[in-house]
């Protein structure tokens, strides 16, 4: 009964931070970045971008210390490079217009159109908090599901939701 109870609580919460469906990402949207320093490895097909690093894709900001874009196609060779994943590390920030998410890593997998999150994770919708190591985010479905194994939480997760006030 115990453990129905928690993973009801635990699928409500994770419902209160998840985007709603209208809220939809533009995955098609182009994405932009800005960095301090960018070297291109045209030949591996990659850019690695430092130095405290802003992707922007719609309404959706990514900031790290450090980013890789993996791209298909040439870019110096007069090609049309298309990214593909792009893979971010120190000091992680996702944020959206009603929630942020932040963590160690994170990476960007543009084909199924997901977001990971690990290494003490953290999501934030208004008052709603959850806390775990892995987090992982469905951008055409706004769906997100938080796991606690491996963090410092002692493999769970954690996190406070608001409750409806109620008139006196």
């Amino acid at each position: 009964m115990r453990i129905a109870l928690r993973l009801i609580a635990l699928a409500a919460l994770t419902a209160s931070v998840a985007a709603p469906a209208q809220q939809r990402h533009d995955t098609n949207a182009p994405i932009s970045f800005d960095a301090p320093h960018a070297e291109l490895q045209d030949q591996q097909g990659r850019a690695i971008l430092s130095g405290g690093v802003i992707i922007k894709q719609a309404e959706m900001t990514l900031t790290a210390s450090r980013v890789t874009v993996t791209y298909s196609g040439k870019a110096l060779s007069g090609g049309s490079p298309q990214a593909s994943r792009i893979d971010a590390s120190g000091g992680v920030v996702v944020t959206r217009p009603d929630q942020r998410a932040s963590g160690s890593y994170g990476v960007y997998d543009l084909g199924r159109r997901t977001i990971i999150m690990l290494g003490g994770v953290r999501l934030t919708q208004g008052a709603n908090t959850v806390n775990g190591n892995r987090l992982t985010i469905n951008l055409d479905t706004g769906r997100a599901v938080i796991d606690g194994s491996g963090g410092s939480s002692g493999g769970r997760v954690t996190g406070t939701f608001s409750a409806p006030k109620r008139n006196q």
